[in-house]
């Protein structure tokens, strides 16, 4: 018989006993506080010992996995070029008309990166919630749609508030992505997996970048028809349809997934059980939404990332107008900023696969791979432009390593935080720090510094220093968790047993006393 197909069955009562009344919330009649997928073993017949069957196989365990990866990170990926082609696509159009047929100046123009974000800022918790108590994928489908109709409406603008207010939309729309993704990682994928399947997805803005470069200067040959209105209409139409093929292919969950079996959907749920961290509950508990609000972990993670978009939020917005200070040509300037995206995969699938490859070197990848940025910055800074052109053009594409550190940072949310609404809810408090950010970034690079901007490269510096000391502190204080714990488990070992109802009972990091967090 194939191994594959054959599931077996026993009876549950033995493993599910040891379940104490007190950890459970009942409420109509319903198991309210068990994780969600506790419930499907039960419904379904398959005891704790079925489960740790299924991982000694660790053949069968790896083929799953390739099979997750076939079947799930193509559509993150894919997103991912699309999410950054379209929200790119107004730095494009910088390059060509833009300015002079809307009658915007460059002032107007930081703004719109910061509409973008504050509507990213107000729709991120209420999507992130949304997706929590109902379909997933369904949401990330909806919200792509969405967005793609928005950018096609923005070809239609005219003037600063009807840009702006397209902008706008495409922030609400585009908010839930990030966030969706990296709870998905954290849901189908163990911890040690998860820092370079995010990077696999987040590299896709390389990619993104690369291909925007490639096809706004083939779109840019159009002679007949505003270039900057064509690269509006391409994208969303593109983005329109790949939103259709989210709602098909999508999964919402493990437990919703149509293409996995029996089997393999409980040995998906075994390996997320090995983290602590919980898998999936469509209650929002309100103390876990204080608890992570409260934890220094999450205001430490709130501080990096709000640093580091900073710098994103200017680079990202103004980069292709250095390179425009330096040779003029919008095609050629176009051309040049292709190999940036290059860069930018290189530094995230690098510092990601440091990150999942090395154990406990996540906060250290953090701090590493924020040197080029401090040497690239303080390149373009200081550097005359006449005389080291290519020298500055190098600077730029290596400023670009902040955003490996951003990766690795966006992730740590969900390894590091228990109970599924204070990781949601922790998601959420460092997305809103990666907005603000965002939001702040555009207005240090001033229209009177172009195109060398030198208060830019210092708020950069200043960001790059500051995060250095932050991630230093975060490993700390994990480090000091940790040690803390161990010792507790030395000393009183009955207290520290591995009861079933710890795993699947929802429990927060700090509720968990075998919850041992990752450096």
């Amino acid at each position: 018989m194939d191994k594959s197909n054959e599931v077996k069955t026993a009876d549950p009562s033995a493993d599910f006993e040891a379940i104490s009344p007190e950890k459970l919330d009942l409420a109509a009649g319903e198991i309210t506080a068990l994780d969600e997928t506790e419930l499907f073993l039960r419904e379904n017949n398959l005891s704790h010992g079925y489960l740790q069957e299924l991982l000694s196989d660790e053949a069968e365990v790896k083929k799953l996995v390739r099979k997750v990866d076939l079947r799930l990170l193509p559509l993150l990926a894919g997103t991912y070029v699309l999410q950054y082609l379209d929200k790119q696509a107004l730095s494009y159009a910088a390059v060509f008309d833009l300015f002079s047929d809307t009658g915007i100046n460059q002032d107007q123009y930081a703004w719109f990166a910061s509409m973008f974000y504050l509507a990213y800022l107000v729709a991120e918790y209420p999507w992130s919630a949304l997706a929590q108590r109902t379909l997933m994928g369904k949401v990330v489908a909806g919200c792509t749609i969405a967005w793609g109709v928005v950018l096609m409406a923005t070809a239609a603008g005219n003037n600063f508030g009807s840009l702006g207010a397209c902008r706008f939309l495409l922030g609400i729309f585009e908010a839930p992505i990030t966030p969706c993704f990296m709870m998905i990682v954290g849901m189908w994928y163990v911890r040690e997996e998860q820092p370079f399947r995010a990077g696999i997805f987040y590299s896709c803005n390389g990619i993104g970048s690369m291909i925007g470069g490639v096809l706004t200067y083939a779109i840019g040959q159009i002679k007949t028809f505003p270039v900057w209105k064509a690269i509006f209409l391409m994208c969303g139409g593109i983005t329109v349809l790949w939103g259709c093929v989210l709602m098909i292919f999508l999964p919402d969950s493990i437990i919703r997934a149509k293409r996995f079996s029996l089997q393999e959907k409980a040995t998906l749920i075994a390996r997320g059980r090995l983290g602590r961290t919980g898998i999936l509950n469509r209650n929002i508990k309100f103390y876990q939404i204080k608890e992570a609000l409260l934890d220094p972990q999450v205001w430490l993670l709130f501080l990096f990332t709000l640093c580091n978009e900073i710098i994103n939020g200017g680079f990202s917005n103004f980069g292709k107008l250095i390179i425009k200070g330096l040779v003029q040509d919008p095609l050629q300037t176009t051309a040049l900023g292709i190999p940036q995206g290059a860069f930018q995969v290189l530094w995230i699938l690098s510092g990601t696969w440091f990150a999942s490859r090395f154990r406990n070197s996540r906060t250290l990848v953090m701090m590493a791979y924020l040197v080029p940025t401090i040497i690239g910055t303080s390149l373009i800074w200081k550097l005359d432009r006449k005389q080291y052109k290519v020298g500055v053009l190098i600077a730029y594409y290596i400023v670009g390593g902040f955003v490996a550190s951003l990766v690795v940072a966006l992730q740590m949310p969900a390894a590091n935080l228990g109970g599924y609404t204070k990781r949601i809810t922790g998601t959420a408090f460092v997305f809103a720090a990666y907005c603000i950010g965002n939001v702040i970034g555009p207005h240090a690079f001033l229209d009177s510094e172009s195109p060398t901007y030198p208060t830019g490269c210092q708020v950069i510096l200043g960001c790059s220093c500051a995060q250095l000391v932050i991630a230093a502190a975060l490993r700390l204080l994990l480090s000091w968790r940790n040690k803390k714990r161990d010792q507790e488990a030395a000393a009183n070992p009955s207290a520290i047993e591995d009861p079933i109802d710890e795993d699947f009972a929802d429990l927060t990091d700090l509720e968990n006393p075998r919850f041992r967090y990752v450096l």
